[in-house]
């Protein structure tokens, strides 16, 4: 098989993620998550003309939220872009994350309170239920807090 170019690949997810998030299919997606600050920043000029296409709108994220829905390898020290189309789902993501840090700061995160962190974060991403139940179960790299 052919090597794909990274930068285009990464172009194309965050085209077909704005699509999506557009037509309304998923209220919030991720780009994939980046090894570096410089990577994504790279990306910003393309992300911010393919917002401007389909009228969504991007978040720079250096500390993505951490949830037992993803691999803890696949986003912990990670640069990603959040795309949106309406500011109260940015504002869900934000007030997750910062449920999260409150029950891990009060050392509460574990059980119910863990588990719903994750369905929500699920949720959130437009994820079916089905999908939500199964990337927690099979999930075999979970965070240590």
């Amino acid at each position: 098989m052919q090597n794909i170019e990274s930068f285009s690949y990464q172009c194309g997810v965050i085209d077909c993620f704005n699509e999506m998030v557009c037509a309304g299919v998923k209220n919030l997606a991720l780009s994939h998550p980046l090894d570096s600050a410089a990577e994504r920043d790279a990306l910003l000029p393309f992300t911010r003309e393919s917002c401007n296409r389909y009228g969504t709108q991007f978040y720079i994220e250096d500390e993505p939220l951490l949830t037992d829905l993803f691999p803890i390898s696949m986003n912990a020290g990670k640069h990603n872009i959040l795309l949106y189309r309406a500011d109260h789902i940015l504002g869900q993501y934000l007030r997750l994350k910062a449920w999260k840090n409150s029950l891990v700061q009060e050392k509460v995160y574990f059980g119910g309170n863990r588990t719903q962190i994750a369905w929500d974060y699920g949720r959130l991403l437009s994820y079916p239920e089905e999908a939500i139940r199964r990337l927690i179960a099979d999930n075999p790299e979970k965070e240590q807090v």
